[in-house]
């Protein structure tokens, strides 16, 4: 699996970790194995973190509302421990490329094909929202393409609709490129997203789907926030009149001019045709490719290996791997400021 870097197996939770995937902010991502031999994903949260009472109590209260997310397009939380010594939690392992990769492999998305991925993750979203919470950071990163269909991944910033209590009056979660305007309007009291703060992110990626560009561009943190607060996105290339139209919808700077997640599924439901992209020539074969990988590493692991007591500090894991062209960087500033 392309980004996967093998290790000794090592346990958490009685989940046997068997490849590192990445690390970001909030902590690293692990392929482990469960006692029954299924694959899942791993992720720990950095001691930085675990050392704040604040954050291990929204981490808590924030597992237990994702474990309430069900769908077909969600990745299932599975597990969880917010009380460990680091805390930890397991999801579903999704196996596939994600969003860009897919994209890239398949050519820009025809108006059917865009609209059957909207519908997916319409649907993934009205989960999270039936569940209390809404996403904040739907990024291409955190959409992975199975043979099932996308899966959205990652609640782990997630937050609850109706607490903010534990979330700082001046903090902005999200990616440059898919984060709201509303999210970056610090301070002010509008400035809790909502569900419409997801559809503002679905559109994102619908259009980055259609053109393969972002559609508030990519060079750079600050003037990426400073285009989704004061100008258009860039929606040439999108495919016909009537796509682009509501793409623009689902990107309008006030969250009461987009339409519901409802509205979107509904939309994008009604204009889906034939075989799902996803079941079709390179990307079908990117999947099984994807899917071999995980055979590969999960056949690696004997049954009588002895796990080590304890996992590798932070600093022997790897980076996070770059992004593709035309997306904002994963680590870029969660809070920075527009100029």
């Amino acid at each position: 699996m392309a980004g996967a870097t093998r290790r000794t197996p090592v346990e958490v939770g009685g989940y046997r970790l068997i490849a590192r995937l990445g690390a970001g902010g909030m902590g690293r991502v692990e392929l482990a194995r469960s006692a029954s031999g299924r694959p899942v994903a791993v992720k720990t949260v950095h001691a930085h973190l675990a050392a704040e009472p604040e954050f291990r109590e929204r981490f808590r209260r924030e597992t237990a509302a994702a474990r309430a997310v069900t769908g077909p397009y969600t990745a299932a939380v599975l597990d969880a421990d917010p009380d460990a010594e680091q805390p930890w939690l397991v999801t579903e392992f999704c196996a596939g490329p994600v969003l860009t990769d897919a994209v890239a492999a398949h050519g820009a998305l025809s108006a059917a094909d865009l609209a059957a991925l909207g519908a997916s993750l319409a649907e993934a979203l009205t989960a999270v929202h039936a569940a209390g919470l809404v996403h904040r950071d739907l990024k291409p990163s955190n959409v992975v393409v199975t043979r099932e269909g996308p899966k959205v991944l990652d609640f782990s910033i997630a937050k609850s609709a109706a607490d903010d209590s534990l979330t700082a009056t001046d903090e902005a979660i999200g990616s440059p490129g898919f984060i709201a305007p509303e999210q970056l309007a610090r301070g002010a009291d509008d400035a809790r997203p909502g569900p419409p703060a997801d559809v503002f992110a679905l559109g994102a990626l619908l259009a980055l789907a259609a053109t393969g560009r972002a559609p508030f561009g990519a060079d750079g943190a600050a003037r990426v926030l400073y285009r989704t607060l004061h100008e258009a996105p860039d929606l040439d290339g999108v495919p016909g009149p009537a796509l682009h139209a509501f793409l623009a919808r689902c990107l309008a700077r006030a969250p009461e001019d987009r339409p519901t997640v409802g509205e979107v599924l509904d939309w994008c439901g009604a204009r889906t045709r034939g075989v799902p992209w996803w079941e079709r020539g390179a990307v079908a074969g990117l999947i099984r490719r994807h899917e071999d990988d995980v055979a590969e590493l999960l056949g690696h692991i004997g049954t009588d290996d002895a796990p080590s007591p304890t996992s590798p500090p932070d600093d022997a894991l790897p980076s996070a791997p770059s992004p593709p062209d035309g997306v904002p960087p994963d680590d870029a500033p969660r809070t920075a400021a527009p100029p």
